[in-house]
């Protein structure tokens, strides 16, 4: 149980530190730092999967078309999604991109219910309410909707249902995404550095260091979550998924001094309420051992992983 939470805690801190990275790389476009995550997550896991002597499970893959189409479409969410947070970050939206994964466990628990069915009750009906209540005040304070928030938790709560219905486990579904989506990185970053478009080849040594780093960057999480996710309860996992929008958030406001008025600081505090509601009632059904088996009761925020992928269905 304490090398889980060990597990878990690490993969949240490192994703609520991504910003410090990105910020770190600048004067690179973010789609040129999209397109090196894409390229070097994948020889990062290759290694991995090499060490490993890891590459049976390729041959029932191969043979199964609608499994590749299946994780064709997560890999573009997945992308999706890593292009729109790399671009908040770049300008100075972290406090933006921070609600998208405090909202993202709600968005999650929506999809569940309208694609796999799942029952919620009453009470996590309210959390939703008061979450949705929170999102409204917003877009009426800001005057537009809270697109990059809504954006990033759409498009990782949609890689979450593909993800939790695919039958690769997380190190297998991550190698598979990545294999998808390398040859598009590679091309395109070739055509940028042919044509002299890219910041890369002019960079300085530490800038390059960087953007090779960018596949532990992106696998280590994921993995340090794998192992996590075995020897936790989902509930447990929930809970700590909030370290890492909570170090964005605490990042944006007091490092980059990005402004967070009091308009802003109410609707956020709705959707803190509703998670707050949320997470109580799934940790008191727990306690009590009567957690529904058809609800998503104790992952206010499993959905995260939605990495339920973390053990591969047999």
């Amino acid at each position: 149980m304490q090398l889980g939470i060990l597990y878990a805690l690490l993969a949240y801190i490192i994703w609520g530190l991504l910003p410090l990275y990105i910020k770190s790389v600048h004067g690179v476009a973010p789609v040129e730092i999209l397109l090196h995550r894409m390229v070097w997550s994948l020889i990062f896991i290759g290694a991995i999967l090499l060490w490993r002597r890891h590459f049976g499970w390729l041959r029932d893959v191969a043979r199964n078309p609608k499994l590749i189409l299946g994780f064709a479409a997560s890999a573009a969410l997945l992308c999706g999604n890593w292009f729109i947070y790399i671009w908040a970050v770049s300008a100075n939206r972290v406090v933006d991109a921070s609600l998208g994964y405090f909202i993202n466990p709600l968005f999650s628990v929506l999809l569940g219910v309208m694609f796999l069915h799942e029952r919620l009750r009453p009470i996590q009906w309210l959390s939703i309410a008061v979450a949705a209540a929170g999102v409204l005040w917003l877009t009426v304070s800001a005057g537009q909707l809270p697109w990059i928030a809504l954006a990033l938790a759409g498009t990782f709560g949609g890689y979450g249902l593909l993800r939790k219905t695919g039958a690769l486990g997380a190190l297998e579904g991550l190698s598979l995404e990545t294999l998808i989506l390398f040859p598009v990185a590679a091309i395109a970053l070739g055509y940028l550095i042919l044509t002299g478009q890219d910041t890369t080849v002019a960079a300085s040594p530490g800038t390059k260091f960087l953007l090779l780093m960018a596949g532990p960057v992106t696998a280590v999480p994921l993995l340090f979550f794998a192992a996590g996710a075995r020897r936790i309860p989902l509930s447990l996992l929930g809970l700590l998924q909030y370290t890492g929008p909570t170090l964005q958030l605490l990042l944006g406001i007091w490092l980059w001094h990005e402004p967070f008025p009091a308009q802003k600081q109410l609707g956020y505090a709705l959707i803190w309420i509703s998670l707050a509601i949320y997470a109580a009632e799934s940790f008191w059904r727990a306690r009590r051992g009567s957690a529904a088996p058809d609800s998503v009761a104790g992952a206010a925020g499993t959905a995260v992983a939605a990495d339920a992928e973390y053990r591969p269905k047999e």
